[in-house]
C-alpha cells in the first residue's frame, strides 16, 4: 500500500472564524478546546475532481507508478462534480489512466476508506482488477454555511489516494461493517437530491437555539446524537475487529481512527483504555476532511516514523450514514 495526500491551498484558521462571529463565547482559543482543531484547508473554486486529481499525481510522482498499470479506480466522495455523470470517469479522464480502467464512485463519508479497503480487497481476490487506485476526496465546506459554528469549526476539504496491488491482499484484515440507517436525519443535507430538490423554500435560512445559521441547502448536524453513536458503536467495532483478526489490544502497534474531533477521539481512547503513544490524533491542521482523514493520518504517522513498515494498524471509520467500519492493515 502506497499513500499520497492532496489539500487545497486557502487555511481558514480559528483566529478568522473567531472574528467573523465577534463573540466572545467563540473566541479562538474556545475554538480549539472544544475541537482540538486550528486551522482547516478549504476549497475556493476546486472541484472534488481536482483534489482527487491532485492527489493521484502527487502519488505518482512520489513513488514512480505508471499510471497505464491502474485498472480499476474508486472514488468516494459526498460533494460529487455532478449527479452524472460519475465522477471517477471525470479523474479517470484528467489523469489520461487507459481506457480499460474501471472506474466508480461510491458514496459514503466518515467510513468510505475502510468500505473502500473492502471494495478493493474484494476486486484484488477475484482477479477483476491487479492495480487499483483508491481515492477519498471530499469538500464538505461547500455544505456548510459560514455562520453554522456547529459545523464550520470542524471540517476541512482534502484527498487522499492510496495504491493497491495483489501483494496487498494479505495486508488486508478482516472487516468489521455495519450500517443503522436510523440516523441519516443527524448528519444530513436535507435538500438537493430527488427526495427535496432545490428551491426558493430550501433556501431559507433559520437560526436554532444556539445561534446557528443555516437552511435546508446546507449541512445539518445533531452534535450530541453524533457523539452518542460514536460512543455506542465504536468501542465494540473496535473488540470485534481485533477478535476476528485474532489479535489483542496490545499488539495493535498503532490506532488509526476517522479524526473526527479531537473531543470524540479522546473519550474513545479513554473507553478503550488504549495508550496515548498507540492512538494517533491528527486534527490540529486539517481539521475533519470525512472520508479522507484516515488515510491521510496514516501518511502523516509514516512522515513522522509513528508507524513503520510491517506495523499493525487499526483503522476505524464512523459517521454520517450511520455507516461504521473497521480492519488491521500490516504496513
Amino acid at each position: 500500500m502506497k499513500f499520497s495526500c492532496f489539500l487545497p491551498l486557502a487555511h481558514l484558521d480559528n483566529e478568522h472564524i473567531a472574528a467573523e462571529y465577534n463573540d466572545p463565547k467563540w473566541s479562538e482559543s474556545k475554538i480549539y478546546r472544544k475541537t482540538g482543531i486550528r486551522s482547516r484547508r478549504v476549497v475556493k473554486d476546486e472541484l472534488v475532481s481536482d483534489l482527487a486529481v491532485g492527489a493521484a499525481k502527487r502519488l505518482f510522482d512520489e513513488y514512480g507508478i505508471d499510471r497505464n498499470s491502474i485498472d480499476f479506480l474508486l472514488l468516494c466522495t459526498q460533494s460529487p462534480d455532478y449527479f452524472l455523470p460519475t465522477t471517477a470517469c471525470i479523474v479517470q479522464h484528467s489523469l489520461d489512466l487507459p481506457t480499460s480502467t474501471g472506474a466508480i464512485d461510491f458514496n459514503l463519508g466518515c467510513s468510505g476508506f475502510v468500505y473502500g479497503l473492502s471494495l478493493a480487497q474484494g476486486l484484488l481476490s477475484t482477479g477483476a482488477a491487479s492495480t487499483i487506485l483508491l481515492i477519498m476526496s471530499e469538500t464538505y465546506t461547500r455544505h456548510i454555511h459560514p455562520m453554522d459554528k456547529s459545523t464550520r469549526t470542524i471540517f476541512g476539504d482534502g484527498a487522499a489516494a492510496t495504491l493497491l496491488d495483489k501483494e496487498d491482499i494479505p495486508r488486508i484484515g478482516r472487516f468489521v461493517l455495519g450500517t443503522d440507517g436510523s440516523g441519516a436525519p443527524n448528519l444530513i443535507v436535507p435538500s438537493g437530491g430527488m427526495a427535496r430538490p432545490r428551491s426558493v423554500d430550501t433556501a431559507k435560512e433559520t437560526t436554532d437555539e444556539d445561534g446557528n445559521i443555516r437552511s435546508m441547502d446546507n449541512i445539518y448536524m445533531n452534535g450530541p446524537e453524533i457523539f452518542s453513536f460514536t460512543l455506542r458503536a465504536v468501542p465494540d467495532m473496535v473488540r470485534r475487529t481485533l477478535e476476528r483478526n485474532d489479535l489483542s489490544s496490545e499488539e495493535i502497534d498503532m490506532y488509526v481512527f476517522h479524526q473526527a474531533n479531537r473531543f470524540i477521539l479522546e473519550n474513545l481512547r479513554d473507553r478503550l483504555e488504549i495508550p496515548e503513544d498507540r492512538f494517533y490524533i491528527d486534527v490540529e491542521e486539517t481539521g475533519n476532511t470525512v472520508s479522507a482523514t484516515i488515510p491521510i493520518a496514516i501518511r502523516n504517522a509514516l512522515d513522522k516514523e509513528l508507524i513503520q513498515e510491517g506495523s499493525k494498524v487499526l483503522i476505524a471509520g464512523f459517521g454520517v450514514g450511520y455507516s461504521w467500519g473497521a480492519t488491521v492493515l500490516r504496513i
